[in-house]
């Protein structure tokens, strides 16, 4: 028996952009929950899906509701779900995964081999409704404001980033300033950087940046960003370098850039080989180099949690466009063109 019908963003077709479409209101498991999408936003996933870029291509079957990021209200609950209740606030962590694997049995949710990606292999939140398995839930306090509650989901990609090794007192760059990076730029400068250098290719996104707390602005086309750090750490290098970008040529500079004995965290997706000098640019230094991928269940919605709730990331600067679900397009258009922060879609 149908539930009735929502509007949902369809991904209908391979091929670019996506359709507004009336589908059926999910269904739920024993072991899953309903929830009414307050908000949603626009991840860079989203961007590669949308456009249908040749990652999307191979990984990616239409038509299905798309989008992972969001924060709403249970309205209804499976019979063995005992962790939330109906009215409850809550968002997603995104990854589901097998509990079975040698990862997940080790406490290693994150890289669990079996992972199915919320939005990528399931439908997703770009709804009104969306049905989620009870454990992937995270409960947010009823004085979370549904913005802010939206985007911890993609801030955890930040903390994971930045927190995967010692910060305090150190100069750390944050390569690609989209609303990844801008958050890792809020949360190096919380976690007690020294120096936090934010380098990009746009304007628009560097005084954002500026606003979340980066203390050197470099633009890297304008500007040399190797004689830049240079500079500003005394010839010795940066200590730690968080690569957003997925840029080759930013990728190859941020190795150039680490301090001996430094760390590169990666989180970006390069959608091509990237060469590098290994011998000069990471066994003659020492680096320590880490493939950042999601977050750590449930210590990094932890971490995000506590951030935005102490007061000590304010994330508001970098929330800069909301559209209703229907002016989907306006959205997707402006993350393609890179001139906003984070893109919010209201159902």
């Amino acid at each position: 028996m149908s539930r009735g019908k929502m509007k949902a963003i369809v991904k209908h077709h391979r091929g670019y952009g996506a359709q507004m479409q009336v589908v059926d209101i999910p269904d739920i498991g024993v072991d899953e929950v309903l929830i009414r999408v307050n908000m949603a936003s626009i991840c860079g996933t989203d961007i590669h899906i949308y456009t249908w870029d040749k990652w999307s291509q191979g990984r990616v079957n239409p038509p299905y509701v798309f989008g992972h990021e969001f924060s709403g209200e249970v309205v209804e609950i499976g019979a063995n779900v005992v962790n939330v209740s109906v009215g409850e606030l809550v968002s997603a962590e995104t990854h589901i995964v097998c509990g079975r694997c040698r990862q997940c049995l080790t406490g290693q949710f994150h890289v669990c081999k079996n992972t199915i990606i919320i939005g990528l292999d399931t439908q997703g939140c770009f709804a009104e409704y969306i049905a989620l398995p009870a454990k992937n839930l995270w409960k947010n306090s009823s004085d979370m404001p549904h913005d802010v509650a939206t985007i911890q989901e993609p801030m955890g990609n930040a903390v994971h980033t930045v927190l995967a090794g010692e910060v305090l007192g150190k100069t750390v760059a944050i390569i690609g300033c989209g609303p990844i990076g801008l958050m890792a730029v809020a949360v190096a400068k919380a976690a007690g950087a020294d120096k936090v250098l934010a380098l990009d290719i746009n304007d628009y996104r560097l005084q954002l940046a500026k606003k979340m707390g980066a203390t050197h602005l470099i633009h890297s086309i304008d500007q040399d960003p190797l004689e830049i750090t240079k500079g500003l750490t005394n010839a010795d290098g940066v200590d730690v370098v968080c690569e957003m970008s997925g840029n080759p040529a930013a990728i190859q500079q941020g190795f150039k850039m680490a301090a001996n004995g430094g760390r590169i965290s990666i989180l970006s997706l390069p959608s091509q080989p990237v060469m590098l000098n290994i011998t000069e640019d990471i066994v003659f230094k020492g680096l320590t180099i880490q493939g950042i991928t999601g977050r750590k269940m449930f210590s990094t919605w932890q971490q995000v949690s506590s951030l935005l709730g102490s007061g000590k990331v304010d994330v508001k600067p970098m929330i800069t466009h909301r559209f209703s679900l229907s002016e989907f397009e306006k959205g997707f258009d402006l993350m393609i063109k890179g001139q906003c922060g984070k893109v919010l879609l209201i159902p």
